[in-house]
C-alpha cells in the first residue's frame, strides 16, 4: 500500500509540472499537487 501512495504521488506530480508548463487546466494543476502532498504525508505518517 506504502508503494501505491508514492506511486499515485508522483504521478500526480509528473501532472502538476507538465500542467504547470503547458497552462492548459490552472485550477486542475493545483489540485494535482495537494493531492500528491497528501499521499506524501499519509504514507509517511503511517510508516511512523
Amino acid at each position: 500500500m506504502r508503494g501505491l501512495l508514492y506511486i499515485i504521488a508522483v504521478i500526480l506530480v509528473i501532472g502538476w509540472i507538465f500542467g504547470f508548463f503547458f497552462g492548459h487546466a490552472t485550477g486542475l494543476i493545483h489540485i494535482l499537487l495537494v493531492i500528491a502532498i497528501i499521499a506524501v504525508l499519509l504514507g509517511v505518517i503511517r510508516r511512523a
